[in-house]
């Protein structure tokens, strides 16, 4: 398949040491060979090359192949085309993998000898992990929506708070990694790699839950373990409307000579098609970044400022935010931010300089099912999947406002939160959330910030409460850029639960919270230069794929009143797509139903059906995965039941469950 100045290899497989083959898709410019050798960029997933990833690959890599740059896609072992069976998330095989892969890619005859890696999510998180390690090729990587600290900022825990994003990316781990090979790729072959990939998939819950601190377990792969022995430049980039949103801070902060930062509106999608808008021009951007640092082309990429951030202004909740409001701004060198320090009143309102402070103390004891408002941890659509108006979860919080501004507030950076309270249970939580309330009363979220109180002192060695007792806290929450206009209001909410994002502790703790150790310090976003950051030529930069079904997708909260009990409902169909060029048609649907009593935190359960479509004509796959989620006093219950049907024929039928004991949370 040729087009411009380069070709598309479809697969190539790569031989690791160990026999195993990985299968790639390679976009190759027409003049590389021997005489002119080029660089190449690497993408290490565990998402079907053929048509999971396709669209995006699409839509970038051939920009690299004709700028002289090959991109080389491949499916990690067990996944997609590839051979063997996946070990876990970012295990020491996965990068050991990765590194090999580097260096068959040096040892072609067709390379200069200069990598870069990038992706985002997993990507993004395991190209920093094997810079780490230092493959000597490797000059450079551009990560997004990724992570340098595992147990903190990624979708298991923060700050000891389970998050529900745990389960369901559990759940959508199990589904995926259930898919067969494409017997076009792998041939007759591919029955029994399935059968292989079905009989012997972590149980990824159970791994993951067998870890509820931060141990060497999440440390694995966290390079904030070493910033300082970083090896190579990183283009750090991340959305304002995505979980994922402190790394690119905390990365110039850990690395400020080896990180570049660029933060914008969006939610968990590539710059240059991402949505709210405006985007990004990535791919130009990202291309001057491999030539500096793969062709040593001076360029002067290396001169960008270390923090390009996206500051909204003033963005309104809404069923599809196609566009939020606000101005690029650029910092030469980031240093931390000078705060301006908020308290309380004795009239209850956020002031600098209260003329009379707080006294005495309040008590809260959230609705378990508050935090219905709060969309997803890691967005992928400006829909519902974003923030609602934040008046229905405050409700059931407390809740402290300022003035009417007189004039603005902008903040940049992670603001934190210090307070003194005392808990009537061991175990509890404490959420915390930034709201900029309009002059008409909507009420939108900022930033929010979770932390399990027995984790108040680290996450290492979890200290339960003793009831009555008091304690200091400092809850450190997300990163942010904002513009609070004249006549808005800064609200801080506090609620000791945010359900479904986190899961409740085996208490329905009440807080006793000390008025007048409420401080909240937010960082300005003091000298800065307002920039104006290019956006992409093609506004509709996406392959349309043919489709054959239309897809949906759907939120809803039902609160049943006669039973007392809260329904969180997700359906997500991708409908039926067929890819133009292998002809491969997939789906993929997800249903998701969390419950809860508002006032027993015991019964907290969830259930997860995903299925996964994959077929062309005389062939078709089908898997089914159900997981269920439910706790008691002292244990975490999972329970994993996967089916594999070839042409509508069960194949393959198992249910495991664990029970797994819950560690001071």
């Amino acid at each position: 398949m040729t087009d411009k100045n380069f070709h598309i290899i479809e697969n190539e497989w790569i031989t690791l040491k160990d026999g195993t083959r990985l299968a790639a898709r390679i976009w190759m410019p027409d003049s590389a060979g021997a005489d002119a050798p080029v660089p190449a960029v690497l993408e290490f997933l565990p998402y079907r090359k053929r048509n999971g990833t396709a669209p995006r690959d699409e839509s970038t890599y051939p920009s690299f192949a004709a700028a002289g740059i090959a991109g080389v896609r491949v499916d990690i072992r067990g996944s997609g085309d590839s051979e063997g069976v996946i070990d876990g998330e970012y295990t020491p095989r996965e990068l050991s993998d990765a590194v090999e892969v580097i260096e068959w890619i040096t040892a072609q005859n067709w390379s200069n000898g200069s990598v870069g890696m990038m992706g985002i999510s997993w990507g993004g998180f395991n190209c920093l992990q094997v810079a780490a390690l230092e493959p000597p090729a490797l000059k450079a990587v551009i990560s997004i929506a990724s992570t340098v600290d595992r147990y903190n900022d990624d979708i298991h825990y923060k700050n000891g708070a389970h998050l529900s994003a745990q389960f369901s990316w559990a759940a959508t781990m199990s589904a995926y990694q259930t898919r067969a090979p494409d017997p076009e790729i792998v041939g007759k072959r591919w029955r029994d790699m399935w059968m292989e990939r079905l009989e012997n998939e972590p149980f990824f819950m159970e791994e993951w839950l067998g870890h509820q601190r931060r141990d060497d377990f999440w440390k694995h792969g966290s390079i904030c373990e070493d910033f300082e022995g970083f090896p190579v430049p990183a283009l750090v980039i991340a959305g304002w409307a995505d979980g994922y949103r402190n790394t690119p801070l905390k990365a110039v902060e850990g690395m400020p000579s080896k990180a570049k930062a660029l933060i914008g509106p969006w939610v968990h999608k590539y710059p240059h098609f991402a949505y709210p808008k405006p985007r990004a021009d990535f791919l130009s951007e990202a291309i001057a970044w491999w030539q500096r640092w793969l062709c040593d082309k001076e360029n002067g990429a290396e001169k960008a400022p270390q923090m390009r951030a996206y500051i909204l202004d003033g963005p309104r909740p809404a069923l599809w935010r196609e566009t939020d409001p606000g101005y690029w701004i650029a910092k030469n060198i980031w240093e931390t931010p000078a705060t301006t320090t908020l308290s309380v009143d004795d009239a209850h309102r956020l002031a600098s300089t209260p003329a009379k402070p707080a006294s005495g103390s309040t008590l809260l004891r959230s609705p378990l099912d508050t935090g219905t408002a709060a969309g997803e941890y890691f967005t992928l659509a400006p829909n519902t999947e974003m923030p609602g108006d934040q008046r229905t979860d405050d409700a059931g919080s407390l809740v402290f406002d300022s003035s009417a501004l007189n004039e603005e507030c902008v903040i940049l950076g992670q603001p934190v939160l210090k307070l003194r309270l005392s808990s009537n249970a061991p175990l509890a939580n404490l959420a915390a959330r930034i709201v900029d309330i309009h002059p008409d009363g909507t009420a939108t979220r900022v930033c929010f910030g979770l932390l399990n109180l027995a984790h108040r002192n680290g996450n290492a060695e979890p200290q339960v409460l003793e009831p009555g007792k008091p304690v200091d806290v400092e809850l450190v929450l997300d990163a942010c850029g904002y513009r609070f206009a004249p006549g808005h209001r800064i609200r801080l909410s506090l609620s000791s639960a945010y359900w479904p994002i986190m899961l409740p502790p085996p208490h329905d703790a009440m807080l006793d919270i000390d008025l007048a150790s409420i401080r909240l310090d937010l960082p300005l976003q003091g000298a800065h230069e307002k920039i104006h950051v290019a956006e992409p030529e093609n506004p509709d930069p996406l392959p349309h794929y043919e489709a054959v079904e239309k897809g949906s997708s759907a939120r809803s909260v039902e609160r049943d009143l006669e039973n007392g009990i809260t329904h969180y409902r997700i359906n997500d169909d991708t409908g039926l797509n067929r890819h133009p060029g292998n002809g491969l048609a997939t789906r993929d649907t997800m249903q998701q139903v969390w419950s809860i009593k508002p006032d027993d935190p015991l019964s907290m359960s969830a259930e997860i059906i995903s299925t996964c479509t994959a077929k062309r004509e005389g062939w078709e796959t089908m898997t089914r995965s159900t997981m269920t989620f439910s706790c008691t006093q002292t244990e975490w219950i999972v329970v994993e039941r996967i089916e594999a049907f070839d042409k509508g024929q069960s194949v393959f039928d198992r249910e495991r469950s664990a029970r797994i004991p819950r560690d001071h949370m």
